[in-house]
């Protein structure tokens, strides 16, 4: 079964950190890319940080300096470190996998992230 379960949501002050993980099932992580999206309450869902089979990250400007997003290939687990935390970063965050020979996506349940000031 495809499986994308997200974990290490919570509550923190702004300035604090979080670290997310996702543990994906072997047959979407293995060669595929990985990414985190977020959601905030009347917004529309936005990538927040991708990562290739091969390493290479891109990030969306807001998180740049402040977010790192890691995978571990032999656990099949993506990472995303989130440090200097902003009230503006609570969002539901929802890990990605894009199978690109079949322009498919996998998401995860979400896990929610809330900063306050």
């Amino acid at each position: 079964q495809v499986q994308l379960v997200e974990s290490g949501g919570g509550l923190v002050q702004a300035g604090g950190s979080l670290r997310l993980s996702c543990a994906a099932s072997g047959s979407i992580f293995s060669g595929n890319n990985m990414g985190w999206y977020r959601q905030a309450p009347g917004k529309q869902r936005e990538l927040v940080a991708a990562i290739t089979s091969g390493g290479s990250t891109n990030y969306a400007d807001s998180v740049k300096g402040r977010f790192t997003i890691s995978r571990d290939n032999a656990k099949n687990t993506v990472y995303l470190q989130m440090n200097s935390l902003k009230p503006e970063d609570t969002a539901v965050y929802y890990c990605n996998a894009y199978i690109a020979a079949v322009s498919y996506h996998y998401w995860g349940q979400g896990t929610q992230v809330t900063v306050s000031s």
